[in-house]
C-alpha cells in the first residue's frame, strides 16, 4: 500500500489549497479514506472522511463549510479542497486508509504534506 500526498504549501489567511493523495496497492474503491492533520505539539486529528463510493462525507467541526473532501475511484485519488484558510489550519496533512486482511485491520499513512497559513 502506498499513499502519496501533494499540494501543500504556504498560503495567506483566507486563501485556498487543494491537497491530493494518490493511492495504490489496495482495492481503493472498497475503503473509506480520511485526511488527518497534525500541528506542532499537538496530536493527529481527523479532518475529513469520505465513504468508499463517495456518497457520504464527514468533517471536523473546525473545518465544516470550508473544506471539501472528494475522491475519484477511476484514478485512485482523494482530494481535500481547503478554502478560507486560517492560521490554525497550519499542520502536516496526512492521507489515511484502513484496510483488512481477513478480519485483521491494517493502518496506512502517507508521508504527509505541510500546509502553512501565514501572512
Amino acid at each position: 500500500v502506498q499513499l502519496v500526498e501533494s499540494g501543500g504549501g504556504l498560503v495567506q489567511p483566507g486563501g485556498s489549497l487543494r491537497l491530493s493523495c494518490a493511492a495504490s496497492g489496495f482495492s481503493f474503491s472498497r475503503y473509506p479514506m480520511t485526511w488527518y492533520r497534525q500541528a506542532p505539539g499537538k496530536g493527529r486529528e481527523p479532518v475529513a472522511t469520505i465513504s468508499n463510493a463517495g456518497t457520504r462525507t464527514d468533517y471536523a467541526d473546525s473545518v465544516k463549510g470550508r473544506f471539501t473532501i472528494s475522491r475519484d475511484n477511476t484514478e485512485n485519488m482523494v482530494y481535500l479542497q481547503m478554502n478560507s484558510l486560517k492560521p490554525e489550519d497550519s499542520a502536516v496533512y496526512y492521507c489515511y486508509v484502513q484496510d483488512y486482511i481477513g478480519a485483521t485491520p491494517r493502518d496506512y499513512w502517507g508521508q504527509g504534506t505541510q500546509v502553512t497559513v501565514s501572512s
